[in-house]
Formats: C-alpha cells, structure tokens, sequence
C-alpha cells in the first residue's frame, strides 16, 4: 500500500505530461458507487467489496475522525492488475534512497508510471547508473486530497480486512502529509491502518470475531517484523560505514544481506503466527527493497508507545503526531517525545 502521486513529477515535460493525461484519463472513467452496485456486468463478490469499502470510508471519518473526503465514493474498472508501476533506487554502498523532487510532496523515494514498459525503462536507466532499483505494481494510491480518489478494481483484489485497513491508510495520508517526510508518512499511516482495522472488526463483529482475531495476528507478526527489521538496517548500515573501499566487491554485499534474510528464517519466522512474512526469506533483495521496508516498517515500535502514552486514544494520537509537522525530523522528534512525555 504505497503513496503514488504520478501527476506531480518533476521537470521532465514528457513525464508531467504522460501522467496527467493518464490521471485525467482514470477519473473520467468513474462512476458513482450507487451505480456500480447497479452495474449487472460488475460482479456480486465485487459489490460486497464495493460496500465494505464504504463502510470503512464511513468508519474512518465517523469513528477515527479522519479527514471526510470524497475519496472512495467512485469505482472505476481497470482493464491491468495493477493502476501504476513504481520504481525505488538506492546506492549500492550506503543504505540510502535515491530520490526524486516533486511539486507540493517535495522528494520521494520513488517513481510512478501509470504504463509497465515506461517503468521498466525508466529502472533500465537507473541500473546504467550503477544502482540497486526495485520495480513493483501498486494496486493503490491517494492524491491528498487534490482529486477524488476513486476505488479501484485492484483493489478488491485484497481480503477484506487488507481493503478496510487501506482505506483507513489512505485516509490518514488525507489527513496528515509532512512534506519531504516519505518514510514517515508510511509508517504513520501503515501504523494506523493497522490499528484501526483492527478496531473496525472489533466494532462491527465484536470481540469473538474469527476476522478480528486474525486481523491481530497479522498486526503481532509486523510487529515482529518491524523490530526485525528495524535493527537489521541499523547494522548494515553501520556495516556499510565501516567497510573499506577495497573490500566492496558485489559477492560480499550479496552474502551480507543474505546473512539477514537466514537470520529472519532461523530466529523470527518461527515466533509468526500467520505465513504473510514467509515471502521474504525468498526475496531477491537489494538496497532498494530492503530500504521499501525501510519505509513501511522500520521502528513502527515508536508509534506504539506513542500511541499507549496517548490513552490509546486515536484522535488524540493523530493531534500529537500532527504537532510535528514543523520540525526538521519528525522521526527523531517522535522519539524525543516519547522519551519525555509529559
């Protein structure tokens, strides 16, 4: 569940172009939800998706006090899996993204492209740079608010409690966006949409539900994942740091990250209770992917305590986060602010 912005890119005429034509193009294809559900070409397991979706749009704005948007109250049908392609880059020798500037968002660690073979040229061209790069189709996006997000038949791919913990992931993208601060915009908003699925399901199907208690399951093994993987690129990149130039040949930094993914087999894997994380002891792995996780997961365990330290109270939690919308580093604020509460 990534962020895309495609329409705002950066100078190159041709690639603003492509995007808006091809965002332009997605929401005129939108149609209301109330005639989708109408639509006798439109699946009955689609429809039921269609409604939960807006029952956790609903959920998210009444109960979580989200931003209201209209995200959500369209469908568009796509005729591909995925809606956009993006492209991550990293340094080969330091855990570092390579970034790209926007309008607005400021710099990202990522590309979108609404076209497969226009990303994988554009990772083509990354490669001759003697990058590390990572290319992967996105089933959703948000735009923050600038259009009406619409839903999307790729996502109704995903189990319900994955679309109910999107929408809530988006929608706090919505309702909070730090400028330049992609990494932790991500795990804000994968943190929430962790915690508040796991609140839908307990409101809509009760303590006992079977749906409930594998929603906890998955958020126990991201916990356990995100400790993992947290302290993992801590030391590579102090592993990086210490390595002498005469030493960086490609089969050490190959045995180096394999070293994290038998690590993760050997030590975390057994402790899961679900098999969600079983695809990453196989992962072709590389600084760009392993900096995607970077993203998504690294210290998530800070938002928690921030999060108990708030009375487990969601709207107070998202006030306290929005007070670092001014600092320098909000991830190190956060840190500082839960070692000194008040």
């Amino acid at each position: 569940m990534i962020l895309l912005f495609p329409l705002l890119t950066g100078c190159q005429v041709s690639y603003l172009f492509s995007s808006a034509y091809n965002q332009v193009k997605l929401l005129n294809s939108r149609v209301p939800i109330d005639d989708a559900l109408k639509d006798p070409n439109i699946s009955t397991e689609e429809k039921r998706k269609l409604e939960l979706a807006q029952k956790a749009r609903q959920f998210a704005e009444n109960d979580l006090h989200l931003k209201p948007t209209q995200n959500y109250t369209s469908y568009v049908k796509l005729d591909r899996p995925y809606v956009t392609y993006v492209v991550s880059a990293a340094y080969k020798w330091e855990l570092k993204h390579y970034q790209w500037s926007y309008p607005i968002v400021g710099k990202m660690p990522y590309k979108g492209y609404f076209n497969e073979a226009d990303a994988k040229s554009e990772e083509e061209e990354l490669k001759k740079e003697d990058l590390d790069t990572y290319m992967r189709g996105v089933s959703a996006y948000s735009t923050l608010g600038w259009f009406k997000d619409p839903l999307l038949s790729s996502m109704l791919r995903y189990k319900d409690f994955d679309l109910v913990n999107t929408i809530i992931h988006e929608t706090v993208h919505a309702t909070l966006y730090i400028k330049h601060e992609a990494d932790f915009n991500e795990r804000l908003a994968n943190f929430l949409g962790n915690k508040g699925a796991e609140m839908y399901y307990l409101k809509t199907e009760g303590p006992q539900s079977a749906t409930l208690a594998e929603v906890r399951k998955n958020n126990e093994d991201d916990k356990l994942f995100s400790a993992f993987i947290s302290k993992e690129i801590r030391d590579l990149t102090e592993w990086y740091k210490k390595l002498p130039a005469t030493d960086r040949k490609e089969e050490l930094r190959a045995a180096r990250i394999a070293e994290i993914q038998k690590r993760f087999a050997d030590e975390v894997l057994p402790k899961m209770q679900t098999r969600d994380w079983d695809k990453f002891t196989k992962a072709k792995l590389n600084n760009a992917r392993l900096l995607v996780f970077k993203t998504y997961m690294q210290d998530m365990s800070d938002f928690e305590t921030l999060y108990e330290q708030s009375g487990r109270d969601f709207s107070k939690f998202i006030e306290r986060c929005k007070a670092l919308q001014g600092e320098k580093d909000p991830a190190a604020k956060l840190k500082e602010l839960i070692a000194n509460p008040t």
